[in-house]
């Protein structure tokens, strides 16, 4: 979602769509939409942990689930402040902003399978012509599906440990996806949680 509607969600806006299934109420954005976004257990989790928190916030209820010590902007501004701690505390070098975040998962959700009119729909996108802005680089990973397959051969090192890494966690969560939401599901949720840690950690390994 964008971060201006993050800064709008409802205290109440996870909701119940079937038996284990989640999704986040998106309030009416930038294009005058709003939409239902599933969610997986990770998420339902996080958004009751802010909702507890809200609830003891000495700031007056709302009816959001973010505080907002003095307005929406400043709100805003403090989202990517905090974006840029966590970029910095990782040692990235590239400077990150909000907005990149939906275009790396409206290109995860391509590279996964689910069709063009449903990560359309996720973006909360009236055309498709937006939506193809979001996808330019899937596209080029998609032309490179009719070049002849190459063996994959990690680098070597620590790049190698992190190439092996990435790929590991790339099937664990294809795999995941394919699956009924359930104690397996669930499972495998924790078992990429982890492995998205380990990553963190090699990453900041020194070289020799």
């Amino acid at each position: 979602m964008r971060i201006g509607e993050c800064a709008d969600l409802s205290f109440d806006c996870l909701r119940s769509t079937g038996p284990n299934q989640w999704a986040v109420h998106v309030p009416l954005g930038k294009l005058k939409t709003e939409r239902m976004v599933p969610v997986d257990s990770f998420v339902c989790e996080l958004v009751r942990r802010l909702q507890f928190f809200r609830s003891l916030d000495p700031l007056p209820a709302d009816g959001r689930l973010l505080a907002r010590p003095r307005s929406k902007e400043a709100l805003v501004r403090q989202l990517r402040d905090y974006l840029h701690q966590v970029c910095h505390a990782l040692g990235l070098s590239i400077r990150i902003v909000p907005h990149q975040c939906r275009h790396s998962y409206a290109t995860e959700m391509l590279r996964a399978g689910v069709g063009f009119p449903a990560v359309m729909k996720l973006l909360g996108h009236t055309s498709p012509e937006i939506t193809m802005l979001y996808l330019d680089m899937a596209l080029t990973d998609l032309q490179r599906e009719f070049e002849p397959k190459t063996p994959f051969t990690p680098r070597a090192g620590l790049d190698g440990l992190i190439d092996s890494l990435l790929g590991a966690q790339h099937v664990l969560e294809m795999f995941r996806r394919t699956l009924p939401n359930g104690t397996s599901r669930r499972r495998l949720d924790r078992l990429s949680n982890r492995l998205t840690k380990i990553l963190s950690e090699a990453r900041n390994l020194p070289t020799p």
